[in-house]
C-alpha cells in the first residue's frame, strides 16, 4: 500500500448465494481527495462501503484503510473513519448539541473535548443558532448537515458518505457539496462518496470510479472520463424506438463508429466539422424516409461515458431501478 493511499481494495468480491454484488474490485483512493463511486441503484456501491466498514464480510479479497487490514483488524481501522449513512439517522428527540455529544461518547471522545467539538462542529454546519433545538424539527438539509459534522466528532482521517444528497432539493444539495469541500480542504479529510447523481460526481469529486453490476468499468477525473468519448461534441438523435437500430446502423455506415442506441435515442461523437456531418446525416435519414423527433449537440457528459460503456444511459438505469424499488415497495405493502 502506498503511503499516499487512504483506502486500497484488492480483488474485492462479495457474493450473496448465487448473486455477485461486487465482482473483483481493485481500487486505490488517495489521501486528501474527494473520490466518487458513481453508479445506479444495485450497482454495488453500498455493498462496497459496507465491506470497507466491516459491516459485511467479503467473500474474498482485501481491504486496507490507513495501512490497517480491515478484515482482521476492523476496530483499529474504524477509528480512522467517519460514516454518514444513506438514511439520515439523527436522533429527533435530542438537540443538535446532544446528537454530537452522543456520537462523541460512542467514539470514546473525552468529555472536555466533546464540549469543544459541539460548538466547533455546529459552526461548521452553520447550525450554531440551533444548538439547543430538537433535531426532529430541522429541515431535511439541516439534518443531513448535522449528520455530516457529527461524523467528524472523533477527528477521522476518512469520511464515507453513502448517497448523502439523496432526496435533497438542488439548493440543499449544493450547500452540502460546499460543506464537504470545506471539510476536505481545511481538515485534509479524505472523502469517499457514493452517488447516482451525475452532476454530483462531476462537480464535487476529484476522481470518479463508475461502477456497474459490481465492476469498476471506468476510473479517472471527470475530464479524463469525458475525453474517452473522443474529441469534439456529441449528438443525440431521438426517434421512435423501432427506428433506433436502423438509425444507429446508418450513422456507423457514414463513419460515426461511436454511434450507440438505447431506448428512443442514439448517441455518437461527432468529431470535427459537426455541422457538415449533421447535414449529411439528416440527408441520409431523409433519403431513407426515417422520421426523427429531434436532434441536439452538446459537450460530452458522464452520462455519455456510461452509455458508451454499458449500452444504456445512466439516467435511464437510475429511473428503471427507482421504478423497480417503488414496485417492490408497493408489492410488500400490498402483501401486508
Amino acid at each position: 500500500m502506498s503511503a499516499q493511499s487512504a483506502i486500497v481494495l484488492h480483488k474485492l468480491l462479495k457474493r450473496f448465494n448465487d448473486f455477485t454484488a461486487v465482482n473483483g474490485i481493485d481500487l486505490e483512493i488517495k489521501k486528501g481527495e474527494i473520490f466518487g463511486l458513481l453508479g445506479p441503484n444495485g450497482a454495488g456501491k453500498s455493498t462496497t462501503i459496507n465491506m470497507i466498514l466491516g459491516l459485511i464480510k467479503p467473500t474474498s479479497g482485501s481491504i486496507t484503510v490507513e495501512d490497517i487490514d480491515m478484515i482482521n483488524k476492523q476496530e483499529l481501522g474504524k477509528a480512522h473513519i467517519g460514516i454518514v449513512s444513506q438514511e439520515t439517522l439523527i436522533e429527533p428527540e435530542l438537540t443538535a448539541a446532544q446528537n454530537i455529544v452522543l456520537f462523541g461518547r460512542l467514539y470514546h471522545v473525552s468529555e472536555n473535548k466533546i464540549d469543544e467539538k459541539v460548538d466547533e462542529l455546529l459552526n461548521l454546519a452553520e447550525l450554531t443558532d440551533f444548538k439547543d433545538k430538537y433535531a426532529g424539527t430541522f429541515s431535511g438539509g439541516m439534518q443531513r448537515r448535522l449528520a455530516v459534522v457529527r461524523a467528524l466528532v472523533h477527528d477521522p482521517d476518512i469520511i464515507l458518505l453513502d448517497e448523502p444528497t439523496n432526496g435533497l432539493d438542488v439548493q440543499n444539495r449544493v450547500k452540502l457539496w460546499e460543506l464537504l469541500r470545506h471539510i476536505n480542504e481545511t481538515r485534509n479529510v479524505t472523502v469517499l462518496i457514493t452517488t447516482q447523481y451525475l452532476e454530483e460526481a462531476d462537480n464535487l469529486c476529484n476522481r470518479i470510479a463508475i461502477i456497474d453490476h459490481g465492476k469498476i468499468i471506468a476510473l479517472g477525473t471527470s475530464s479524463q472520463l469525458k475525453q474517452s468519448i473522443g474529441k469534439g461534441n456529441v449528438i443525440d438523435i431521438s426517434a421512435n424506438k423501432e427506428l433506433i437500430p436502423h438509425i444507429e446502423k446508418l450513422m456507423k455506415d457514414m463513419g460515426l463508429e461511436s454511434a450507440k442506441g438505447t431506448g428512443n435515442k442514439v448517441m455518437a461523437n461527432i468529431g470535427t466539422d459537426p455541422m457538415k456531418k449533421i447535414n449529411k446525416l439528416l440527408g441520409i435519414l431523409e433519403k431513407n424516409k426515417i422520421h426523427i423527433d429531434g436532434i441536439s449537440m452538446h459537450e460530452p457528459t458522464l452520462d455519455d461515458v456510461f452509455l458508451k460503456l454499458t449500452g444504456t444511459s445512466m439516467r435511464d438505469a437510475v429511473e428503471t431501478s427507482s421504478k423497480n424499488d417503488r414496485w417492490l415497495a408497493g408489492g410488500r405493502h400490498g402483501m401486508m
